[in-house]
């Protein structure tokens, strides 16, 4: 249980500094980075709703809302599924791939501070071994 306990302490820990800071210096909360990022990373830029519901462990209605906020701000515009007329794209757009840029040098920062600079390189490839064994099959929720 300490191990545990230590995991979800420094989880928690980590993830408020790296919120703060990408909404101090860029005013952009951590899951609507989150959500640019995994939009970025997929094909075309785009994703069904649901893949990326669970890409980023939200709610389908939490999801829905802030795509909403996304869209209003011109960073995500939602496209038909040309095979499926009841599903929807998040699309990555030209401004959000730009906003998603200048963000991510704050949060890559953040990252490098609060934790990979703090493990040499044996520590974080016995971490990334130990977090993969964790996560097994990789599957999403």
């Amino acid at each position: 249980m300490v191990a545990w306990r230590s995991f979800l302490k420094t989880h928690a820990m980590i993830t408020r500094r790296l919120e703060a800071e990408l909404m101090i210096e860029e005013d952009l909360p951590l899951a609507s980075y989150d959500v640019l990022v995994q939009l970025c990373e997929a094909p075309e830029r785009r994703l069904r709703m649901t893949e990326l519901a669970g890409a980023v462990l939200l709610s389908r209605s939490g999801l829905t809302r802030l795509v909403d906020r996304l869209t209003r701000e011109g960073l995500v515009t939602r496209q038909a599924c040309e095979d499926d007329a009841r599903g929807t794209y998040a699309v990555l757009t030209a401004d959000g791939l730009s906003r998603l840029r200048k963000a991510s040098k704050v949060h890559l920062r953040g990252v490098e501070e609060h934790m990979t600079g703090r493990l040499d390189t044996s520590e974080l490839a016995t971490l990334t071994e130990l977090l993969e064994r964790l996560d097994g099959d990789g599957s999403t929720y």
